[in-house]
């Protein structure tokens, strides 16, 4: 049976939206047919997690509401370089813990991180969704292979905008940021010519 992952931050013994990590474990569940989702909220409550500064609780869980935590310190990763990297098949509408074909793009990039492109257009990095910056507007792609929380919660507040973004008009923006549900909005910013293979022509990965 396939395993499912919700990673939620925990900060000085606060939860962060739990509500919408909730809905998408709902709609895990309605989607392959399946009853009584995981009830996050008592999971962390059980846990009588006590201890300030910044922790990933991450659940691992099934459809048959069989589940594992584990509760681990974060702190963010330094990267140095990205790489563009094309896969017109990729599939990642939901959190699956399977998360190979990831691993496998990255080494094949050899690059610190990866930004994916599928069908000409940008999606999410290999663990995040993904900000562009024009003038002094923040975007997220419409074509994102996960909807992620922090997303969901950057656009409802309207920090963000959705916009379309492909190799076309990709250098139209001068920064990016990478957001999920431990890293927030403006905490990490990298200069667009941080990715090593910027298209020359307006269609083309070096």
């Amino acid at each position: 049976m396939s395993q499912f992952i919700e990673s939620i931050k925990i900060e000085d013994q606060e939860i962060f939206n739990l509500d919408l990590h909730q809905k998408r474990v709902n709609e895990t569940f309605k989607n392959f047919g399946k009853e009584n989702p995981i009830d996050l909220d008592k999971i962390f409550k059980d846990l009588e997690h006590d201890e300030d500064g910044l922790y990933k609780l991450r659940i691992v869980y099934d459809l048959n509401s069989k589940y594992t935590t584990h509760v681990i310190p974060y702190a963010f990763s330094e990267l140095n370089e990205f790489s563009l990297v094309e896969n017109n098949t990729v599939d990642y509408s939901f959190k699956f813990e399977d998360r190979k074909i990831f691993d496998l793009m990255k080494n094949q990039a050899k690059s610190d991180e990866i930004i994916i492109i599928k069908n000409n257009h940008i999606t999410d990095s290999s663990y995040s969704n993904l900000l562009f910056l024009k003038g002094k507007q923040w975007f997220t792609p419409t074509t994102f292979l996960l909807n992620g929380v922090q997303r969901q919660s950057l656009l409802a507040s309207k920090k963000v905008k959705e916009t379309e973004i492909n190799l076309q008009n990709l250098k139209e923006f001068s920064h990016f940021q990478m957001i999920n549900a431990m890293i927030g909005f403006d905490e990490i910013i990298y200069p667009l010519e941080i990715i090593n293979n910027l298209p020359k022509n307006s269609n083309e990965i070096d």
